[in-house]
Order: C-alpha cells, then sequence, then structure tokens
C-alpha cells in the first residue's frame, strides 16, 4: 500500500511538471530558452520531491493512524489532521512550483 501512494504522487508530480514546462514553454522567446528550462527544471524538481515526499509521510501516517483507529476510534479526527498535514507537502510544492514559473 505504501508503494501505491509513493508511484501515485510520482504520477501526478510527473503530470504537473509537463504542465508546467508547456507553460514556460509558451510563455518564453529564443533568447530566454536558457533561462526558462532552468525554470522548468527547478519547477519540476520542487513538485516531484514534494510530491515524493508528501506521498511518503500519507504512507507512513495512514498506516500509523489505521493501527491507532482500531484500538481507539475516538482519534479519528486527529488522524485525519496528521494524514491532512502530509498531502499539504505536496500542495507546497505545487505552490513554489508556480512561483518559480511565474518568477515572483
Amino acid at each position: 500500500m505504501k508503494v501505491f501512494k509513493l508511484i501515485f504522487f510520482g504520477i501526478a508530480a510527473l503530470l504537473a511538471f509537463t504542465f508546467l514546462v508547456s507553460v514556460a514553454s509558451a510563455q518564453t522567446s529564443a533568447a530566454d530558452a536558457s533561462i526558462a528550462s532552468y525554470k522548468a527544471l527547478g519547477a519540476g524538481l520542487a513538485v516531484g520531491l514534494a510530491g515524493i515526499g508528501g506521498g511518503y509521510a500519507v504512507a507512513v501516517a495512514g498506516s500509523a493512524g489505521l493501527s491507532a483507529l482500531t484500538e481507539k476510534s475516538e482519534l479519528f479526527s486527529n488522524v485525519l489532521l496528521i494524514v491532512a498535514l502530509g498531502e499539504g507537502i505536496a500542495i507546497y510544492g505545487l505552490i513554489v512550483a508556480i512561483l518559480i514559473i511565474i518568477m515572483i
């Protein structure tokens, strides 16, 4: 199950990377090609590494949370919060990638 979530976030990161590369290539001229390629590389690394980290965090927290829920069912809101924080890592990576592309 952990491997499945990790693969899922990796595929999501690759899809986001291809989207960001297409946006970056549409915004540039021939003179800015090298700058745009470094932007795309940085954005891809931000999304990819954050997606892998988020997938790993959700996998670990989800499996530990499920085992905690079997013992105490009143921990549901705590487990949901911890898993959502793990998913937030991937969202932060996407936000950083968008900021790299539009260069704020």
